[in-house]
C-alpha cells in the first residue's frame, strides 16, 4: 500500500488526491491522509503565481511533517483578477522522494457578487457561503458545485488535475 499525504484536512483535497491516484494507478492501493499545514500566502491566493507558490509550500511542508509517505500533495485554489472579472482555478503539486507533478485546474468566472466580496478581503467560501445562504462550502461542493447546481462539484474540478500531476510518475522515464 502506498501513502499520499495531502497538505489540507480538507476532506475534498483529500478524497480528490486519492480519486485521483486510484483513477490514474488502478492496480496500485493507496491510502490518503490530510494535515494541517501553512501555504505560506494569503487565504486568499491572487493571481497564478501566489496560487501556485500555496501549492508548492504546502506539499513541501507536507513531506517534512510527515516524511513517511510515499507522495505528497498540495492543492491551492486561487483566483485570477483581471479587467474588473475573476477567475477560480487552483494548482496541484505532487511531490514523492525523487520527482515533482504539477497542473492546473480549468478556470471558470465567477459572478459579480462573490467578486465583490473577495475583493473586499473575503476568502471564496465565505463569499460563496453569504451569497448562496449556505456553510462551509469550500468542504463540500466549493464555487464550482454552487454555480453548477453539482453537476461540476469542487471534488470533479479537481481530479482531472490531479490526474494531469500525476504525468511524470506514470511516465518516468520520460521525466
Amino acid at each position: 500500500m502506498k501513502k499520499i499525504v495531502v497538505a489540507s484536512k480538507n476532506p475534498v483535497k483529500v478524497q480528490s488526491a486519492l480519486d485521483g491516484f486510484r483513477e490514474m494507478f488502478p492496480n496500485e492501493i493507496f491510502e490518503a491522509e490530510g494535515i494541517s499545514v501553512s501555504s505560506g500566502v494569503s487565504d486568499q491566493p491572487i493571481g497564478d503565481e501566489e496560487t501556485f507558490t500555496g501549492a508548492l509550500n504546502r506539499a513541501k511542508s507536507a513531506q517534512q511533517k510527515m516524511v513517511n509517505a510515499d507522495y505528497w500533495v498540495g492543492i491551492e485554489g486561487g483566483n485570477i483578477a483581471e479587467k474588473g472579472e475573476m477567475e477560480v482555478m487552483a494548482w496541484i503539486i505532487v511531490l514523492s522522494k525523487d520527482k515533482m507533478g504539477k497542473a492546473r485546474t480549468a478556470g471558470f468566472f465567477l459572478p459579480p457578487r462573490i467578486v465583490e466580496l473577495v475583493n473586499e478581503g473575503y476568502e471564496l467560501g465565505h463569499a460563496d457561503d453569504i451569497v448562496f445562504g449556505v456553510s462551509n462550502s469550500k468542504q463540500t461542493g466549493g464555487s464550482s458545485g454552487l454555480l453548477t447546481d453539482n453537476i461540476m462539484t469542487r471534488l470533479r474540478f479537481y481530479v482531472p488535475a490531479v490526474i494531469l500531476a500525476l504525468i511524470p510518475f506514470k511516465n518516468p522515464t520520460l521525466f
